[in-house]
């Protein structure tokens, strides 16, 4: 399921880039961001992207407050009144190489099933899917035995 949740995020991010916005490091906040480092990692290898977890618990209150300080004069703009308010991140999460390259590969799998299942042009023989993954799981294994 954490994988899922990545992949699907690696989605959105890829969507992103393609129209012209880049996404170099992200920021995440909440509980999961704050309690998991597993998940934050698995996220990192499978966007290939720093992410760091946000200083504040209350992010989203921490970023009413930006946005009320600048409709209320304190600062001249965001960037001002972040650069006053927010900080920098407490912790960064690095891409695992290692990690990255198996996700690439199993990340191929998931698109020609999102792709599949979720839009009318993805339709086509799925089979080799299976077959893919399963062989990735064997690759994955072994190396776990090598160790």
């Amino acid at each position: 399921m954490v994988e899922a949740t990545a992949f699907g995020a690696r989605v959105i991010v890829e969507r992103l880039r393609d129209l012209g916005v880049p996404v170099d490091t992200l920021v995440v906040c909440g509980g999961i961001a704050s309690k998991s480092p597993f998940v934050v990692q698995v996220y990192a290898d499978v966007l290939g992207r720093p992410i760091r977890v946000a200083r504040s618990a209350q992010a989203s209150a921490l970023g009413a407050a930006v946005m009320g300080a600048v409709a209320g004069g304190a600062f001249p703009d965001v960037p001002a009144a972040q650069r006053a308010m927010v900080g920098e991140a407490a912790v960064e999460y690095l891409p695992e190489e290692e990690n990255r390259a198996t996700y690439a590969r199993l990340f191929r799998s998931y698109m020609a099933l999102h792709d599949a299942f979720g839009t009318p042009a993805g339709r086509r023989d799925l089979r080799d899917v299976m077959k893919d993954v399963l062989a990735l799981r064997d690759e994955v294994r072994a190396r776990a035995d090598a160790c």
